[in-house]
């Protein structure tokens, strides 16, 4: 060790910080050419509708290029994260031994230079050493000499075990996983490691369940901490209510690509759940990807994802953070991934509708909340159940749409199809309430409340649709999920609708659609011909 003191000692740190600009500039033309990729590759041929064969084979090509441009990343920010975190330990440990050696000198002891010897001093004649006070005298004036030895040795001890541990850890990091479609695996094994090195703990990762915290805990890290957490955790950044709309796109497409990735690995042994997931997975993606190349308004964000049970996804059509109008569509009975489809066509189409009622220059973002296990055909769509044990987060999506936006209050409106109804009449009579500006409910069963004032929105602006043949709002609602919303006495508003059945609410030309439009746009819908 005494050979390490004047090393650290004289330590320039110029090239190690040279390098870890590098490997971040690397981790970034990673990030950038997987991002071209999507933009100028996969979403364009997506969007043009190549199709075949070839285009079976050529998808899957890109898609583990991408995956693999996504690992790269990973573990040049890994590489990255080792060295500006050795650098920082390095720094720390010479300036304590450097601070110890000022005040080993200004008390007057000499410090050797080769090895760092703190020697004690003289400060009585060595020839009278054998007087009674000599050694009393010499104790005295070198009181401190074995603590400016012990800060010496501690600050290089301090030094030499985080160059072993950056060392260990780089080592560990396997140049082979860099093209291989199973390194995204690994390099998520190597996070905890490098987090661990890097006094990055992951328990300081919010649990959710207050979005402004999540919010402030995010805008509390500098940009390397940011990256950080984005690589070695997508799948928790990608959950938080809170965190701006393109941070948790960035992260949950991170995480897709990784579930997607161990499928692709594991496809000969898939049991049916998992195949179930691979495809429609792999469905929801391709239709990301085609709107990767298109203008702003018009692109998807996925805010949430899950494979248990049925799956479930969010995904948002615009930006909700800058749209001054934003709407949330909870679907109902018997939706799930395999269909999920049919829900991102709805908001493209409600946001179109809103586009045509807002002034220029009006954002709208429409965002499909698929995020609880909808019910079936079966005995839970008649009880609550499923509404009350999914309606705390949809208040934290919600709350956390309020926390993310930025500039002035944008306006907010949800529309609860069918049993979704359910979910968003429960959501907003718990707790705080959405904080929606208007709500609209068709093909409604009922939404959990006997009357429009126990809910949290203004009752003027609580729209109840229900076309005359709706079996579900004229046959079911008022019965098992409380009072029939289109009751007069229950308090709330009609929307005129010109549609049939119970999901024909969405028609292309409808005053159905247009009324939601109408609405979402902070305008009262138009009234039918007979009024």
């Amino acid at each position: 060790m005494p050979e390490l003191f004047a090393q650290l000692l004289r330590q320039e740190f110029a090239e190690l910080d040279a390098a870890t600009a590098s490997w971040k500039k690397l981790a970034k033309a990673f990030e950038d050419t997987q991002n071209g990729s999507r933009k100028r590759v996969t979403g364009p041929l997506h969007k043009a509708g190549w199709a075949g064969v070839s285009a079976t084979y050529g998808f899957s090509a890109m898609s583990a290029t991408e995956t693999k441009l996504g690992t790269a990343e990973v573990n040049a920010r890994l590489v990255a994260t080792i060295l500006d975190t050795l650098a920082t330990k390095m720094r720390s440990a010479q300036s304590k031994l450097r601070s110890a050696v000022v005040d080993a000198e200004a008390a007057g002891h000499k410090v050797r230079d080769e090895d760092g010897w703190v020697e004690a001093k003289q400060v009585v004649d060595a020839r009278y050493h054998n007087d009674p006070d000599y050694q009393g005298l010499q104790q005295q004036a070198n009181a401190g000499l074995g603590g400016f030895r012990s800060r010496i040795d501690d600050a290089v001890a301090e030094a030499e075990t985080a160059s072993q541990t950056a060392a260990e850890a780089l080592h560990q990091l396997d140049p082979f996983d860099l093209d291989k479609r199973y390194g995204g695996a690994n390099a998520q094994e190597d996070v905890a490691r490098v987090a661990e090195f890097a006094g990055i703990n992951p328990k300081d990762v919010p649990d959710g369940k207050d979005p402004q915290q999540s919010k402030e805990w995010w805008a509390g890290l500098d940009e390397e901490k940011r990256q950080f957490y984005l690589a070695a955790y997508p799948d928790r950044i990608g959950a938080l209510d809170g965190l701006p709309t393109p941070t948790r796109d960035e992260a949950n497409r991170s995480a897709l690509d990784l579930r997607l990735n161990d499928y692709a690995l594991r496809e000969d042994s898939l049991g049916y759940h998992d195949r179930y997931n691979y495809r429609h997975l792999t469905n929801l993606k391709d239709r990301l990807e085609k709107t990767d190349s298109g203008p702003a308004n018009k692109q998807m964000y996925l805010l949430g994802f899950g494979t248990e049970k049925d799956g479930r996804a969010i995904v948002a059509l615009g930006n909700p953070d800058s749209a001054r109008h934003t709407a949330v569509l909870v679907p109902g009975t018997d939706n799930q991934l395999d269909n999920y489809g049919g829900q991102l066509n709805r908001i493209e189409k409600l946001q179109n509708a809103a586009a045509n009622s807002t002034a220029a220059g009006e954002d709208v973002a429409v965002i499909s909340w698929m995020d609880y296990d909808a019910p079936e055909v079966d005995g839970s769509v008649i009880t609550q159940g499923r509404a009350k044990a999914g309606e705390e987060d949809l208040r934290n999506f919600t709350h956390g749409l309020r926390s993310a936006h930025e500039g002035d209050r944008g306006h907010l409106t949800f529309i609860g199809h069918s049993y979704g109804s359910s979910m968003t009449g429960a959501a907003d009579a718990g707790g705080t309430g959405l904080d929606a500006d208007d709500i609209v409910v068709v093909g409604s069963p009922g939404l959990t409340v006997e009357r429009a004032d126990q809910l949290h929105v203004n009752p003027q602006h609580l729209w109840v649709g229900a076309s005359g043949n709706d079996f579900v709002s004229n046959w079911t609602s008022g019965l098992t999920l409380s009072a029939d919303p289109k009751d007069p006495d229950f308090g709330a508003q009609r929307m005129y609708v010109d549609t049939s059945g119970h999901s024909g609410y969405w028609d292309d030309g409808s005053q159905s659609l247009d009324n939601q439009g109408r609405i979402i746009a902070g305008l009262k819908p138009r009234p039918g011909p007979s009024n």
